[in-house]
Protein backbone atom coordinates (compact mmCIF):
# COMPACT_ATOMS: atom_id res chain seq x y z
CA UNK A 1 0.00 0.00 0.00
CA UNK A 2 1.37 3.37 -1.01
CA UNK A 3 1.95 5.99 1.71
CA UNK A 4 0.60 8.61 -0.70
CA UNK A 5 -3.10 9.35 -1.17
CA UNK A 6 -4.62 7.99 -4.34
CA UNK A 7 -5.69 10.47 -7.04
CA UNK A 8 -9.30 9.53 -6.25
CA UNK A 9 -8.89 10.55 -2.59
CA UNK A 10 -7.25 13.82 -3.59
CA UNK A 11 -10.21 14.48 -5.93
CA UNK A 12 -12.68 13.72 -3.14
CA UNK A 13 -10.99 16.20 -0.81
CA UNK A 14 -10.92 18.81 -3.56
CA UNK A 15 -14.58 18.24 -4.33
CA UNK A 16 -15.43 18.62 -0.66
CA UNK A 17 -13.53 21.92 -0.46
CA UNK A 18 -15.40 23.22 -3.53
CA UNK A 19 -18.74 22.06 -2.08
CA UNK A 20 -18.08 23.83 1.23
CA UNK A 21 -16.80 26.99 -0.45
CA UNK A 22 -19.83 27.27 -2.70
CA UNK A 23 -22.17 26.39 0.18
CA UNK A 24 -20.73 29.33 2.10
CA UNK A 25 -21.03 31.59 -0.98
CA UNK A 26 -17.29 32.25 -1.14
CA UNK A 27 -15.21 32.79 -4.24
CA UNK A 28 -11.89 31.02 -4.61
CA UNK A 29 -10.16 34.34 -4.02
CA UNK A 30 -12.11 34.99 -0.80
CA UNK A 31 -11.42 31.52 0.59
CA UNK A 32 -7.77 31.51 -0.42
CA UNK A 33 -7.32 34.86 1.36
CA UNK A 34 -8.94 33.45 4.52
CA UNK A 35 -6.64 30.41 4.61
CA UNK A 36 -3.51 32.18 3.42
CA UNK A 37 -2.79 30.45 0.13
CA UNK A 38 -2.73 31.56 -3.49
CA UNK A 39 -6.02 31.37 -5.39
CA UNK A 40 -4.28 29.26 -8.04
CA UNK A 41 -3.27 26.70 -5.38
CA UNK A 42 -6.86 26.52 -4.13
CA UNK A 43 -8.07 26.00 -7.68
CA UNK A 44 -5.60 23.15 -8.16
CA UNK A 45 -6.68 21.59 -4.83
CA UNK A 46 -10.33 21.70 -5.84
CA UNK A 47 -9.47 20.06 -9.16
CA UNK A 48 -7.51 17.30 -7.42
CA UNK A 49 -4.22 18.37 -8.98
CA UNK A 50 -2.67 19.48 -5.71
CA UNK A 51 -2.65 17.72 -2.33
CA UNK A 52 -4.04 19.57 0.66
CA UNK A 53 -1.49 19.92 3.46
CA UNK A 54 -2.42 19.54 7.11
CA UNK A 55 -1.93 23.25 7.82
CA UNK A 56 -4.32 24.12 5.02
CA UNK A 57 -6.82 21.47 6.11
CA UNK A 58 -6.87 22.82 9.67
CA UNK A 59 -7.37 26.37 8.39
CA UNK A 60 -10.28 25.13 6.26
CA UNK A 61 -11.80 23.45 9.31
CA UNK A 62 -11.59 26.76 11.20
CA UNK A 63 -13.11 28.79 8.36
CA UNK A 64 -16.02 26.37 7.95
CA UNK A 65 -16.31 25.67 11.71
CA UNK A 66 -16.04 21.91 11.20
CA UNK A 67 -14.48 18.98 13.00
CA UNK A 68 -12.31 16.76 10.87
CA UNK A 69 -14.93 13.99 10.84
CA UNK A 70 -17.54 16.44 9.62
CA UNK A 71 -15.25 17.55 6.81
CA UNK A 72 -15.01 13.97 5.61
CA UNK A 73 -18.75 13.44 5.99
CA UNK A 74 -18.66 11.06 8.94
CA UNK A 75 -21.42 12.76 10.88
CA UNK A 76 -23.66 14.09 8.13
CA UNK A 77 -26.54 11.81 9.07
CA UNK A 78 -25.89 11.61 12.80
CA UNK A 79 -28.55 13.72 14.43
CA UNK A 80 -29.16 13.97 18.18
CA UNK A 81 -31.22 10.76 18.25
CA UNK A 82 -28.51 8.83 16.39
CA UNK A 83 -25.80 10.10 18.73
CA UNK A 84 -27.91 9.19 21.76
CA UNK A 85 -28.42 5.70 20.36
CA UNK A 86 -24.67 5.24 19.86
CA UNK A 87 -23.99 6.44 23.42
CA UNK A 88 -26.54 3.99 24.80
CA UNK A 89 -25.11 1.17 22.68
CA UNK A 90 -21.58 1.84 23.95
CA UNK A 91 -22.84 1.51 27.52
CA UNK A 92 -24.06 -2.05 26.94
CA UNK A 93 -22.21 -5.26 27.75
CA UNK A 94 -20.65 -7.12 24.83
CA UNK A 95 -23.41 -9.74 25.05
CA UNK A 96 -26.10 -7.06 24.86
CA UNK A 97 -24.31 -5.39 21.95
CA UNK A 98 -24.33 -8.68 20.07
CA UNK A 99 -28.09 -8.96 20.67
CA UNK A 100 -28.56 -5.45 19.25
CA UNK A 101 -26.50 -6.32 16.15
CA UNK A 102 -28.52 -9.53 15.69
CA UNK A 103 -31.77 -7.58 16.01
CA UNK A 104 -30.64 -5.00 13.44
CA UNK A 105 -29.76 -7.78 10.97
CA UNK A 106 -33.17 -9.36 11.62
CA UNK A 107 -34.98 -6.05 10.95
CA UNK A 108 -32.97 -5.51 7.75
CA UNK A 109 -33.93 -8.97 6.51
CA UNK A 110 -37.58 -8.23 7.31
CA UNK A 111 -37.48 -5.01 5.30
CA UNK A 112 -35.70 -6.68 2.38
CA UNK A 113 -38.31 -9.44 2.14
CA UNK A 114 -41.33 -7.16 2.62
CA UNK A 115 -43.22 -6.47 -0.63
CA UNK A 116 -42.83 -2.88 -1.85
CA UNK A 117 -46.48 -2.10 -1.15
CA UNK A 118 -45.98 -2.93 2.53
CA UNK A 119 -42.70 -1.03 2.94
CA UNK A 120 -43.15 2.30 4.66
CA UNK A 121 -42.11 5.17 2.46
CA UNK A 122 -39.24 7.41 3.54
CA UNK A 123 -41.70 10.16 4.50
CA UNK A 124 -43.66 7.76 6.72
CA UNK A 125 -40.49 6.72 8.56
CA UNK A 126 -39.49 10.32 9.36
Amino acid sequence: MSPYPSPRKVNLVGSRIRELRKGHHLTQTELSDKIGIAQSDLSRMEQGEYKVGLDTLFKLLQVFDLKIGEFFGESETAGPEDRELVTEYRGLSEEARQEVRDFVRFKKMQEETRPDSESPSREEKE
